[in-house]
């Protein structure tokens, strides 16, 4: 009697699909909410990004030089891999165009923070965004959006503050902005400070902490003359209007404040993702990193995508990055891959940490995912970055998530993204990885494979494994 089931099972070599694209048990249904209209008198996405246009050209004209004057493969950055224009690289732009060093240099940041340019360690190269500049409104708006959510590295900072005071004011001020999108004109700078101090206040309440400043003296004390109340945070609220001024966001002087029909559509725009995200089941745009994560994990890649955006609009990108990368670090596998998910839609901003986390052994493979489709691999190339140690632990990771929470079909047919060509290989490759979750995805898989020889095959290596048995 001869078996029905080949001796060497041979796996077809498929690219691993993201968990998230994975197919749902469940065929959801999301009602769609009509298409919101920008507040009344806010011009055409044309007229807009004609706006953008104008007040990106110094950046635009300084990315277009480097894309012709630096040939591929040059470095045009320092060795300090900060993008930092090299010294004889800027004083031959300012030759060329005509500028002092000082504006070329600060042009390249701006080109930087739109994603006209693009820098990878210490490269520099055009970004998508410049190459369609001239024909594409939506790449233009983008880039503008990016520099306004970059407003607080435009502008040098106040050296004489403590960093914390600086960061409470940047987290409080899409509160100030959103106040001037509603006022729908000019609002005085004093009003405008208010509205600060009581966000500010707010934020240091939620941390259950004193505010410092000025104190009570004690009454033993020789009387003092306290400090106003705002002169902690009156030239700071001065150096972020001066900042989002700088970037084109609003107009600031005579003591009042208006934000531009760029500001004003773009404070519009983040309003919007925020409305949209409170109104899904999971309220995802109030939670931490890991719920939102878990809200989105039964969403499909186009809803997930935008919930991701959402939520990262109500946050610092500092802040939110670290939140992922810690909810990455979970024991969860899912929300690890969906964690670096959400870190594709921040983008270049989340380079610097993604890099970081390469080394870590948990990370390493979605890390270095992340980084080649970031350096421009093809996403269907991608894994070729990847050892076959590297590819291997990812596959059991991607098991343990579908194990976890996925069905018995789905994890069979996971078998297919494997590297290996056949299953013996694939057993071998496995013990020898050294997972945390092995034994437990090899017994899951054993459960749900239809095919007796295979489902044996494998329980037998979770057994050598667990027993550390050869």
């Amino acid at each position: 009697m001869t078996s029905r089931i080949p001796r060497d099972s041979r796996l077809r070599l498929v690219r691993p699909r993201p968990l998230a694209a994975a197919p749902t048990a469940v065929n959801q249904r999301r009602l769609r909410r009509p298409a919101p209209r920008p507040p009344e008198g806010t011009p055409a996405p044309a007229e807009l990004a004609r706006m953008a246009r104008s007040g990106l050209a110094p950046a635009a004209r300084v990315a277009h030089w480097a894309d012709v004057a630096l040939r591929p493969g040059r470095d045009g950055a320092n060795p300090d891999n900060k993008g930092t224009l090299a010294d004889e690289t800027a004083e031959r732009a300012a030759l060329d165009l005509g500028l002092t060093v000082t504006q070329v240099r600060a042009d390249w940041d701006t080109a930087r923070l739109a994603g006209l340019v693009e820098v990878h360690g210490g490269t520099a190269r055009p970004g998508w965004r410049l190459r369609a500049w001239d024909r594409d409104d939506s790449a233009v708006l983008r880039g503008w959006v990016a520099l306004f959510d970059a407003w607080s590295l435009a502008f040098p900072e106040p050296t004489d503050h403590e960093p914390s005071a600086v960061a409470e004011v940047v987290s409080a001020m899409p509160q100030v902005l959103s106040f001037l999108q509603l006022s729908a004109g000019p609002v005085p700078v004093d009003q405008l400070l208010d509205l600060l101090q009581q966000r500010v206040t707010e934020l240091r309440t939620e941390r259950c902490e004193i505010p410092y400043g000025p104190q009570p003296v004690p009454a033993l004390s020789p009387p003092a003359q306290p400090e106003p109340a705002d002169a902690p945070l009156s030239p700071l609220l001065d150096w972020a209007l001066r900042a989002l001024a700088s970037v084109g966001a609003l107009t600031y002087g005579d003591g009042q404040a208006t934000l531009t029909p760029l500001g004003n559509w773009a404070v519009w725009v983040k309003l919007e993702q925020i409305c949209v995200a409170a109104q899904s089941p999971a309220g995802n745009i109030e939670q931490a990193a890991e719920d939102m994560l878990r809200g989105c994990a039964q969403l499909r890649p186009n809803a997930a995508r935008a919930e991701y955006r959402a939520w990262l609009a109500a946050r610092t990108v500092g802040s939110a990055v670290t939140e992922l990368l810690g909810a990455a670090r979970g024991e969860d596998a899912l929300l690890r891959g969906l964690a670096f998910e959400a870190l594709r839609v921040v983008g270049a901003p989340a380079e610097p940490d993604v890099r970081s986390v390469a080394d870590e052994p948990t990370l390493r493979p979605y890390a270095l995912l992340w980084l080649a489709e970031h350096d421009g691999i093809d996403p269907e190339d991608a894994h070729e970055v990847l050892t076959r140690e590297e590819a291997t632990w990812l596959w059991v990771d991607t098991a343990a998530a579908v194990a976890d929470h996925g069905e018995a079909p789905m994890l069979v047919r996971h078998l297919e993204s494997a590297v290996q060509p056949t299953i013996p290989m694939l057993l071998d490759e496995v013990r020898a990885v050294g997972h945390p979750r092995t034994v437990q995805v090899l017994v899951a898989l054993a459960a749900a494979h239809p095919d007796p020889a295979l489902a044996k095959a494998v329980r037998r290596a979770a057994f050598q494994v667990h027993t550390g048995g050869s």
